[in-house]
């Protein structure tokens, strides 16, 4: 790629041609940040704002949902992440959210696969199980098979 001359204008050249060549090396290529609606409605402006208002009240729909399913039974994150996703495909403040959580996601499975947290996450639940064994045997042991609403003073 040098043609042997040393102005630091062509290395910098160079060096983004060199860039530009590389093959992807797993990762995820990144993307420009922008809309990625196609070309004949970005090139009309209402059109663009309307499609823009589009994609935003389905993704706040999808949104909505997924929250409706937190304390529900149902995906409920699965379903918020895939409305970051709707308005990433027009927002560029979603984009980068979304990003910024695919990089927590992948840094905590991370974490989570070292064998000493496992251990530790392995023991914890163990002592909290043991801790729950306990305070439901002393309730049966006091109380019998009697639901805590329908205990009486005794």
């Amino acid at each position: 790629m040098n043609t042997g001359s040393d102005e630091p204008g062509e290395v910098a050249v160079a060096a983004d041609e060199a860039r530009t060549e590389e093959p992807e090396t797993g990762r995820e290529a990144e993307r420009g940040l922008g809309s990625r609606a196609p070309e004949f409605i970005k090139s009309r402006r209402l059109l663009h704002l309307s499609w823009q208002v589009g994609v935003f009240v389905v993704g706040l729909a999808v949104v909505g949902a997924g929250i409706v399913m937190l304390p529900l039974p149902g995906p409920g994150w699965v379903v918020i992440f895939g409305g970051m996703a709707i308005w990433a495909t027009e927002f560029v403040w979603a984009q980068l959210v979304l990003r910024w959580t695919k990089r927590k996601v992948t840094e905590a499975a991370q974490r989570a696969l070292d064998p000493r947290v496992r251990r530790r996450n392995i023991t914890l639940t163990a002592i909290g199980l043991v801790i729950i064994g306990v305070l439901v045997g002393i309730y049966l042991w006091k109380f019998g098979l009697v639901m805590p609403w329908k205990i009486k003073d005794q």
